[in-house]
């Protein structure tokens, strides 16, 4: 039982399960109205039940690009990166946010997908036996939405000024509160980790504020697909890799030359001639939304491609999608075919995201680090 369980059903939550849990799928104004007040003001998420761990000892930068793409020798103290879990044919295992802790002795803090922690958590101690390797009982709430720093700062001086992917410890209740400026719903927000006994007090402290409403799976869902965000086991698994998956951005430039990470051949193959398949943006033409699985279709009626997310965009008004297409049928404008039910309707291939991320942008003359 998560740390939040009783808040969420006092107010009114509909529970479901996900990865082991009981979750709040929604509140009672619904998924359409959650999503759409995250974009104008700010809305509390409780995502509690990702996995969070501190890995710990010298060279441990180092030693975790072994099993990961990105650069994290570089990473400053304070600040947060997204990268990879790979196997050895370069899919990705899961997609996690690496954090460098101020300090004298090397710390990384962890941020892994709920369905994946004890997988990942597993292969970490495995492959790096010689370094320490705790895993957190902390809660963990997300505060996305553009009036979002407006009121965390009320409560946390000075957090307004912390920098996109910024991470800092203030106290909250006498222990340490870890919040990073970072989300997964394309909107400025933070992620706030904390003692299991101190969240119900800050999710109340939060929810005070006349901007703040709580918002549950269908509106994070909703959010992140309309910001063109990924989901593990949707629209990554063991047979995608990041290049393909859109996310070579990710992959450091050192990484790229050097290697030294699972599947390099495969992904320095992909990042020099171009992936074989694309991850795009979907426009059904039709009212109804397309679903994942669905098969995507070229004009001489082969098959191109396949549905990985889909649903209705309360923002758009409009239903939308992303998958997986062959690079010859991926270009922005490209009209293909799906399957929806009984008939087949046209899907125009659209940029990623749907949606403007409106990140945090450090002030020009402002260090972030």
């Amino acid at each position: 039982m998560l740390p939040l369980d009783a808040l969420h059903r006092r107010l009114g939550a509909r529970m479901a399960p996900f990865a082991g849990y009981d979750m709040p799928l929604q509140y009672a104004q619904g998924i359409v109205a959650e999503t759409l007040h995250t974009r104008r003001l700010a809305s509390l998420f409780d995502v509690s039940h990702m996995g969070q761990a501190i890995l710990a000892g010298a060279g441990v930068a180092r030693a975790l690009e072994s099993l990961t793409p990105a650069d994290l020798v570089s990473l400053s103290p304070e600040r947060t990166r997204y990268t990879q879990l790979l196997d050895e044919a370069g899919g990705i295992l899961d997609d996690l946010l690496v954090t460098r802790l101020p300090g004298v002795e090397q710390r990384l803090l962890l941020v892994v997908n709920a369905a994946r922690k004890h997988d990942d958590f597993a292969l970490i101690r495995g492959a790096l036996p010689h370094f320490d390797f705790n895993p957190l009982d902390r809660a963990l709430l997300a505060l996305q939405g553009p009036r979002a720093a407006a009121v965390l700062d009320a409560i946390l001086p000075g957090v307004e000024d912390l920098a996109f992917m910024g991470w800092r410890a203030f106290d909250f209740g006498g222990a340490p509160l870890f919040v990073s400026r970072s989300g997964y719903t394309g909107e400025d927000g933070f992620e706030l980790s904390l003692r299991a006994e101190h969240a119900e007090d800050l999710a109340r402290l939060l929810l005070s504020h006349e901007d703040v409403a709580p918002a549950g799976l269908g509106a994070r869902d909703a959010l992140r697909l309309e910001a063109g965000l990924p989901l593990y086991g949707h629209d990554l698994d063991e047979t995608t890799d990041p290049v393909e998956a859109g996310l070579g951005w990710s992959i450091g430039k050192r990484r790229r030359v050097e290697g030294g990470f699972p599947g390099f051949e495969r992904i320095r193959q992909a990042l020099e001639r171009g992936p074989q398949r694309s991850r795009v943006g979907l426009l059904p033409q039709t009212k109804a939304p397309l679903r994942e699985g669905a098969q995507l279709y070229g004009p001489e009626d082969q098959i191109v491609g396949h549905v990985t997310s889909g649903g209705f965009s309360p923002t758009l008004q409009r239903p939308i999608a992303m998958g997986y297409v062959a690079v010859d049928h991926a270009n922005v404008g490209t009209t293909l075919t799906a399957q929806l039910r009984d008939k087949r309707v046209a899907v125009e291939v659209t940029p990623l995201p749907f949606v403007p991320h409106r990140y945090f942008k450090t002030p020009v003359g402002k260090d972030a680090k």
